[in-house]
């Protein structure tokens, strides 16, 4: 639903004349005694027109997109209302009133004769895909939909209506049709750099960046299933996030310090580590005079440079690889260098290498634990470097960050990280391969600011962020996680049964 549909009611109720959406505003109504706030958000221009975008036309979408010229009517409750932007193309304001400029027989007037009527479930935001620039526009529009809600991804599948993942949870857009292939494949295709075509066609799934200016940035990966084109777009947010913002640690905001050595961020999938990289990059800008260069698959933040000196490169539209990238990091004077991912054995070995030669290196891997990520890097070698390795994590290793996102109480997600911070007694063990003792040395150096998932996860129950029930599902040690909880009294059988 709509979610103007809520508040037409007050027009049909006579209790409110019109419906103001302002830039700088919350929503209001015009009503006898004045302005009536309805709203305590303040809304963005590019909210304004996502609340619009939800009523509008095909044919009035590319008035919404330029944020002017914006006309349309919408029928609801079997009522017709004008949506109107201001004339003064200063202001992003949009008035939404009754329908009533009608001559005597009943027909709109030549100056309604250019509106369109968005009818629910018959005319929806895919009845006009004839052109690139059709397509276009229907899929920005979804996307500033996918900004104002909030949500993190926009799923497009082949047989299903637009889906969103909101707090978490995957939502369906009401009252829209079921995707084509033609449908899903128009739109991608219609923001798909050449590059990224020639790549679909050939590999069958692509990667780039998307930017609406003004609205938001966006991760797009495009791929075949057995239905046909479908896409997963996540929402990249225009302006860097802080370490503040995130309630990152000092201790872990105090690697960002270091003149060398390596750092990695790691988790799943959709864990958050490209905003925690981002913060962290974010703060050294912010207080240290040094050049940084990012090597990104894409760029999802962009960095303007502040105190520091940044260079931001994506793989392939400014670099061929990660490791080409890398190799020739070294060439361009860098201080810190972030790699977007240690995809394989020939990038991690260059990256260790220029951790051990004096630079700070950022960098992620898709494991859930500390002692993981350890055992992940040392096995990408043959067995015969793997000694060789060992030692030269324990020279440059100098954090490790895992973290997963959990579904907070009352909407929206939170990260648990665990923290390691590599000390003389964690080289040794890194040295000597015994990373199965790792998580005790977490578990007794808590005063240092390390923390093992678990602890990170019960701090979240017992501060009420989330369920107990969600804390278990996020757990590694399962066991461990379910023993302490019920040691605090939380039932969890519904989803652990009995240990």
């Amino acid at each position: 639903m709509p979610q103007l549909d809520k508040i037409l009611p007050r027009l049909e109720s006579g209790a409110a004349s019109q419906i103001l959406l302002e830039s700088d505003a919350p929503i209001r109504c015009v009503t006898p005694n004045g302005l009536q706030q309805v709203s305590t958000q303040v809304l963005t221009q590019s909210q304004v027109l996502a609340l619009v975008s939800e009523l509008a036309t095909p044919e009035s979408r590319p008035a919404i997109i330029a944020g002017t010229g914006i006309r349309f009517l919408y029928q609801f409750n079997d009522k017709q209302w004008l949506i109107q932007q201001d004339e003064d193309p200063a202001l992003t304001r949009i008035l939404i009133r009754r329908w009533a400029d009608r001559d005597a027989t009943g027909t709109p007037t030549a100056g309604a004769q250019s509106t369109t009527i968005r009818k629910r479930a018959t005319d929806t935001a895919f009845g006009a895909l004839a052109t690139p620039d059709d397509a276009r526009a229907t899929l920005e529009t979804l996307l500033r939909i996918q900004v104002s809600r909030g949500a993190a991804d926009l799923h497009l599948r082949v047989g299903e209506p637009p889906i969103f993942r909101l707090g978490g949870d995957l939502l369906r857009l009401e009252d829209e049709v079921a995707l084509t292939d033609e449908m899903v494949s128009g739109m991608m295709r219609a923001i798909m750099p050449e590059k990224n075509r020639t790549e679909f066609d050939q590999n069958w799934d692509t990667d780039f960046a998307h930017e609406i200016e003004g609205v938001s940035r966006f991760r797009v990966n495009v791929l075949r299933d057995r239905h046909g084109t479908a896409a997963v777009i996540r929402t990249v947010a225009t302006t860097t996030v802080t370490v503040e913002q995130l309630g990152i640690s000092p201790e872990v905001q105090a690697l960002c310090q270091l003149s060398k050595g390596l750092v990695l961020v790691t988790g799943p999938t959709g864990s958050g580590k490209s905003t925690t990289l981002c913060a962290l990059v974010d703060l050294i800008n912010r207080t240290r005079s040094d050049h940084i260069i990012t090597i990104e698959d894409p760029i999802e933040f962009v960095h303007e440079s502040k105190k520091s000196l940044i260079t931001q490169r994506q793989v392939g539209v400014h670099t061929q690889s990660f490791k080409s990238a890398l190799r020739a990091a070294l060439r361009e004077d860098p201080d810190i260098i972030l790699v977007g991912e240690l995809r394989d054995l020939e990038t991690i070995a260059i990256a260790l290498e220029t951790a051990e030669t004096g630079h700070l290196v950022f960098g992620t891997l898709h494991t859930s634990t500390a002692a993981g990520t350890i055992n992940r890097i040392v096995d990408q070698f043959p067995a015969d470097r793997q000694e060789q390795i060992r030692i030269m994590l324990a020279e440059s290793l100098k954090g490790v960050v895992s973290q997963t996102l959990c579904k907070k109480i009352g909407g929206g997600r939170v990260a648990a990280r665990e923290i390691l911070l590599v000390n003389r007694a964690v080289s040794a063990l890194i040295r000597e391969g015994k990373t199965v003792q790792i998580p005790n040395i977490i578990q007794t150096q808590k005063k240092l600011g390390m923390e093992t998932l678990n602890d990170a996860l019960l701090g979240l129950v017992k501060s009420k962020t989330i369920e107990p029930e969600e804390a278990y599902l996020k757990a590694v040690e399962k066991k461990d996680i379910s023993s302490r909880l019920r040691t605090l009294g939380y039932n969890i059988d519904a989803v652990a049964g009995e240990e």
